[in-house]
């Protein structure tokens, strides 16, 4: 007999990822600008001097790498090479791979003041991948997170939030787009931009820019050395064009 593929309880999950939205909303500026017009205002400061800028990737294991054949694979490695080869040795970049495989939310905010006083310039921040695998409340989820970015932003930092993976480990779960959901909604909130890492994924394979087993590392959880190296020109990308000078200026009220 095959199981049902009903998904018992999702009004309740849609009802709360909506109350979830209004509470973060109270964030919202009257005139919020577009996701891909937020920008990352120290960063762009630190490259418009020409000056080193650190980075953080803080998470669990798609930030430490598990699923790579070496650790040099890992996204965070891939990524200080992407800007490095954008912006030449005039700006020096280091990303510090700050990942601990098998952490939620409670790992992560117990960790993240470590991380902070390491004074990076940016830290980009994966979660929402083991929540759901060990059932974390969503209302905690959301509000250690939103805790964290306000902890970063008191510290001048950049932040930028990564979503939880394409795979069938997660997507097998019925909460898994709740937590998504979170993210997006906590990122339109606080003006914090969002990887969304699942989309991105979906459409990698949609345009057959990288096959499954190219993406995906056998164990159905984790990304593979082609996942991580497209996940790093990705962010790269998307880091570099948020700390464009022109952007930053858009950003700035006139005087």
């Amino acid at each position: 007999m095959q199981p049902s593929r009903s998904r018992p309880g999702q009004g309740f999950l849609c009802a709360l990822v909506l109350a979830l939205t209004l509470c973060v909303s109270a964030h919202v500026r009257a005139e919020p600008p577009s996701s891909d017009q937020l920008p990352l205002k120290h960063v762009a400061r630190l490259l418009a001097a020409h000056a080193p800028v650190r980075i953080a990737a803080f998470g669990s294991s798609s930030t430490q790498g598990v699923g790579a054949r070496i650790p040099t694979a890992a996204y965070p490695s891939q990524l200080q090479i992407v800007l490095t080869t954008a912006l030449g040795a005039r700006e020096p970049v280091v990303v510090l791979n700050r990942g601990i495989g098998g952490e939620d939310a409670d790992d992560m905010a117990r960790r993240l003041p470590r991380v902070i006083a390491e004074h990076p310039d940016l830290i980009i921040w994966q979660t929402g991948s083991n929540d759901p695998l060990r059932n974390v409340p969503i209302d905690r989820f959301v509000q250690e997170t939103i805790a964290g970015i306000q902890q970063i932003h008191a510290a001048h930092i950049d932040v930028m939030l990564m979503g939880p993976q394409l795979c069938r480990r997660l997507d097998g779960k019925v909460s898994t787009t709740l937590y998504r959901d979170a993210l997006t909604a906590i990122g339109a909130g606080m003006d914090v931009p969002v990887i969304r890492r699942h989309t991105m994924m979906q459409a990698w394979l949609n345009e057959h820019v990288l096959t499954e087993q190219q993406m995906l590392s056998p164990d159905g959880l984790h990304m593979a050395d082609a996942g991580y190296a497209k996940l790093a020109e990705a962010v790269g990308q998307d880091i570099l064009h948020r700390a464009h000078p022109a952007l930053l200026a858009m950003d700035t009220p006139a005087r």
